[in-house]
């Protein structure tokens, strides 16, 4: 028996299916439809000027519990090409897009990441921890990704993709460079990184820094108050003077940790806002991707007692990043 959500899924495809008109049609260009900002921002990177990219998730929604809305699946089922990160980033819309994928051109990108280099997790059986972003190396595997499904969709412009997406990808790997340079600088005791949710465990593998989320690698998951109590107690017992907060995710544990802290005699800073599952306001350095990992390297190391360059690694981060 049908779902009433499956139900309605089934007939929002159906109607929209029949008076769908790709984008490309109607704008000249190749549309194209991303579901995390993250992506959207490959897209427009590696596409440049030939595509029309539609983000479906802004700066601080959290991509776990995003639940497509109408209008989303009118611009998925019009498009030339839907990229979604895959890995059960997109929790509450993987049925929808496994079901566009029966009909259409869509890929999940993130999936691009080999198996080997992937990080698994115990409590989501044959599955995958999806937070691949923050480490640039591991990014641009799904840069090629994207470059892929762009050339498949217009071949006839397969030439500009692989040209813009080795602009990009030596970006990419500059910034790699920063990265591990002044997350370096951040003396060893300290390399303690204690954040909302578990979205840091490529980070950390990467980087050397011991990684603390108080949630699991989904915000679904809940911290109960025997956790809070447990990581206070780590706070204290191991002199950590600072935390993070993330723009996607409620601070609201993380101040219970802060005032744990204090109750204990122990001072505890919140080090900085990182992003974790959305990238900054649209317009701005951190509301791309490069930005994005800039600021977060730049915040934590700094928070940590590293040595940071002004405004970070080209001095474009806004002040007080």
């Amino acid at each position: 028996m049908r779902t009433p959500r499956r139900r309605f899924l089934g007939l929002m495809l159906a109607g929209t299916a029949l008076a769908a008109t790709p984008l490309r049609a109607a704008e000249g260009k190749i549309g194209v439809v991303a579901t995390t900002g993250i992506i959207a921002d490959a897209a427009r990177q590696v596409g440049g000027d030939l595509v029309e990219v539609k983000g479906l998730m802004g700066p601080g929604v959290d991509p776990h519990s995003y639940r497509q809305t109408r209008t989303d699946i009118v611009a998925l089922t019009r498009a030339d090409l839907v990229l979604y990160h895959g890995l059960y980033l997109e929790a509450q819309m993987e049925e929808l897009l496994l079901k566009l994928a029966k009909r259409g051109n869509v890929v999940a990108v993130g999936e691009a990441v080999p198996v080997e280099q992937r990080i698994g997790h115990a409590d989501y059986a044959d599955k995958f921890d999806p937070h691949v972003w923050m480490v640039p190396d591991l990014w641009a595997h799904v840069v090629r990704g994207v470059e892929s499904a762009l050339a498949e969709t217009a071949p006839e412009h397969a030439e500009t993709f692989a040209a813009n997406a080795e602009a990009h990808l030596t970006e990419i790997d500059r910034l790699s460079t920063y990265a591990s340079e002044t997350l370096a600088t951040v003396p060893e005791p300290a390399r303690v990184l204690l954040t909302a949710h578990d979205a840091f465990g490529y980070f950390g593998r990467s980087f050397g820094y011991e990684v603390i989320g108080i949630q699991g690698i989904s915000t679904e998951s809940e911290a109960g108050l025997d956790r809070i109590k447990t990581l206070v107690d780590m706070l204290v017992e191991r002199d950590i003077g600072a935390v993070f907060v993330e723009s996607s995710v409620s601070d609201r544990n993380m101040r219970a940790l802060v005032e744990g802290a204090a109750a204990q005699g122990h001072e505890v800073a919140i080090g900085g806002e990182l992003f974790s599952d959305a990238m900054g306001q649209p317009g701005t350095y951190e509301g791309t991707y490069v930005g994005m990992i800039d600021h977060n390297v730049s915040t934590i190391a700094a928070a940590l007692g590293g040595d940071v360059p002004a405004r970070g690694m080209d001095g474009k981060l806004a002040a007080g990043s």
